[in-house]
């Protein structure tokens, strides 16, 4: 046998090993614990098609997007299942389009952000916008640790919503009378809650899909303020088409996935097509909030959601390795 017919013989072998086998893929996981959910599910998916998959410890956004991009020209897939957008445009254009792929579906769509206040404040002092905040008597009502300031609950630095809120902090002329208290959310938001429970007026920044507007409902205990204008660095408007504008865009979760993904059409087709509901999301969020928490627990809800669903995933998966 010549050389040339050992080294087609070769590159055959290697491809129909890839096709038996699967290929390799590596799921970044968030320090969000709540965004382990979707990916799980999607992982799960990927599993059933062949492929062998392996989960990162938990990462942030940052490092996420440049282990992805890092490994654009690599053999293994790498995929992030919480890529969010527009929010993350930033992050996306610092790594390099030409190395990660975002697939347009809209994974999980309609996921609303904005600032929120206790309804009883709301309404006794008639605040409707996040720009009455620059009243310093308006601002003295959400102080809760006494230098005159409103306390915000914010946005974990990396995340991309802590540059919004910064951005707005300037242009509302809210810099002097509004605190943006930064930390683990997680925690800032139990105090929250907790001094809600206690009579006190809060303030406070959060997103759907998340337990928090289960626990705080919006119109019933919370109420969402807008702002008079756009103002914010990741696009021109936040105006929705009913005239409404809460400041932030209503984002769309997505995958972006290592650039290589187009060598494995069958993911890539996955990745084009899967879509959570956010209710669903949402739900299974409170759940964690309520107690079911731990890695059991959430494999738990993975399981449950893949066996309610089980027709449209498994339509899923056929129609995926029908691509490939």
């Amino acid at each position: 046998m010549n050389l040339k017919k050992l080294l087609v013989g070769a590159l055959a072998s290697t491809v129909v090993a890839s096709s038996l086998f699967g290929a390799k893929v590596t799921a970044m996981k968030t320090n969000i614990a709540e965004e382990s959910f979707q990916m799980q599910i999607v992982t799960k998916m990927l599993e059933k098609m062949g492929h062998e998959v392996t989960v990162t410890n938990d990462v942030n956004y940052d490092i996420a997007y440049q282990e992805i991009a890092n490994n654009a020209n690599g053999e293994e897939v790498y995929f992030l299942a919480s890529a969010w957008f527009p929010l993350h445009d930033g992050k996306l254009a610092a790594v390099g389009e030409d190395k990660v792929t975002k697939f347009d579906n809209n994974f999980i769509a309609n996921c609303a952000q904005g600032y929120l206040v206790d309804k009883k404040t709301a309404d006794k002092y008639n605040i409707k916008y996040y720009n009455d905040l620059k009243k310093p008597e308006i601002a003295k009502l959400f102080d809760i640790n006494g230098n005159g300031k409103a306390d915000l609950t914010g946005c974990n630095a990396g995340w991309g919503c802590e540059k919004v809120i910064e951005h707005q902090l300037d242009a509302y002329g809210l810099r002097d009378v509004v605190e943006h208290n930064q930390g683990e959310y997680s925690a800032l938001i139990a105090d929250t809650i907790a001094n809600y429970k206690t009579g006190k007026s809060i303030l406070y920044y959060t997103w759907t899909p998340y337990w928090v507007s289960g626990k705080l409902v919006p119109g019933k205990d919370v109420t969402f303020l807008q702002v008079t204008h756009s103002a914010n660095p990741n696009t021109d408007s936040t105006k929705l088409s009913n005239g409404a504008d809460y400041g932030f865009n209503v984002n769309n979760q997505k995958i972006v996935a290592s650039a290589n993904v187009k060598n494995h059409k069958d993911i890539a087709k996955l990745f084009e097509i899967v879509n959570i509901d956010v209710n669903d999301v949402s739900g299974q969020n409170m759940l964690m909030a309520n107690g079911q928490n731990k890695d059991k627990d959430i494999a738990r809800h993975v399981n449950l959601w893949l066996e309610q669903n089980a027709d449209q995933v498994n339509d899923w998966i056929a129609e995926a390795k029908a691509a490939k």
